[in-house]
């Protein structure tokens, strides 16, 4: 079973479902580290002075803002810790939206999220809900020290929780001033038919397996020859960081009446089903990331 990176619990109304956090994705990317050729030994990054190229020793770094171009505000580390948000250990719920109301520009990174102490039945009373409302839970979540704008939607059995770009870090389609060729082209109904059938010839079923990275496989492959070949190295690993503790949850499955202020439910609407919001690839800013090993043997 893959490791939990973050435990906690799903908020919604007075309702506690306490679940585990796991990555959804895995980097199988070739990584390749720094070495010493003279000793084998992995390089670092060192903090050098942009100006004079010499380095700065650790005591003499401060973090700073740009105000304006070459003028900078110096914030200490107490302000800075002043200003995380406090972490709650909760995927705190605010709203219910439509799951293709969220455009795919604003999804980054999904997580997968398992039902923990026995939290299993409102785990699925939630998943169930979301799949036949069609709907998506829209969550602020604080993991470490920064807060993230999430979306709690449905993937087969399992709920996923999906990191959403904040609105102000997307780009609008209209910053690319596309040409009214573009926008509002003349197309001939000969060429659109065309275009239509070409791609009704080349539709596939989505097939994962068979999307390979030839580059990785390339390199793997003389890794591989290299190795067997007795060529490898020896470079001492770096340790692995310890697991983040967890704050305690309650799971109260009965709350939902309470949270619903004794309202009945809504009649159910008929609904077109709508097509699922994809996620994006892993961002570099991936939260609860683990340290990653120097060198390898």
């Amino acid at each position: 079973m893959a490791r939990s990176i973050w435990k906690g619990a799903i908020s919604f109304g007075l309702v506690h479902i306490p679940v585990n956090l796991v990555s959804a994705t895995a980097a199988h990317g070739v990584d390749f580290d720094w070495l010493d050729d003279r000793s084998m030994e992995p390089v670092g990054y060192k903090r050098v002075n942009k100006v004079t190229g010499k380095e700065v020793p650790k005591e003499h770094i401060v973090k700073g803002v740009q105000y304006e171009k070459g003028r900078y505000v110096v914030l200490s580390e107490e302000e800075i810790r002043a200003a995380h948000p406090d972490s709650t250990q909760t995927i705190d719920i605010f709203a219910f939206v439509e799951r293709e109301a969220i455009p795919f520009t604003h999804i980054d990174t999904p997580y997968f999220l398992s039902p923990d102490r026995r939290g299993e039945k409102v785990y699925a009373l939630l998943r169930k809900t979301l799949e036949d409302t069609d709907k998506v839970a829209l969550a602020h979540v604080v993991l470490r020290t920064k807060q993230y704008l999430a979306a709690l939607m449905t993937q087969d059995a399992a709920l996923v929780l999906v990191m959403l770009r904040w609105p102000a870090d997307v780009r609008s389609p209209a910053q690319l001033e596309l040409p009214s060729t573009a926008t509002k082209p003349e197309l001939a109904k000969r060429e659109l038919d065309m275009a239509k059938r070409l791609v009704e010839d080349m539709s596939a079923d989505w097939q994962p397996d068979e999307y390979l990275d030839s580059f990785q496989d390339k390199i793997m492959g003389l890794v591989e020859q290299k190795a067997r070949a007795g060529k490898i190295e020896e470079v001492e690993a770096v340790e692995e960081g310890e697991e983040r503790r967890s704050a305690d949850v309650i799971d109260l499955t009965e709350l939902l009446k309470r949270s619903l202020g004794g309202k009945s439910a809504p009649p159910s609407k008929s609904r077109k089903p709508a097509a699922k919001a994809k996620a994006a690839p892993p961002s570099d800013d991936a939260p609860a990331s683990k340290p990653r090993k120097t060198a390898r043997k």
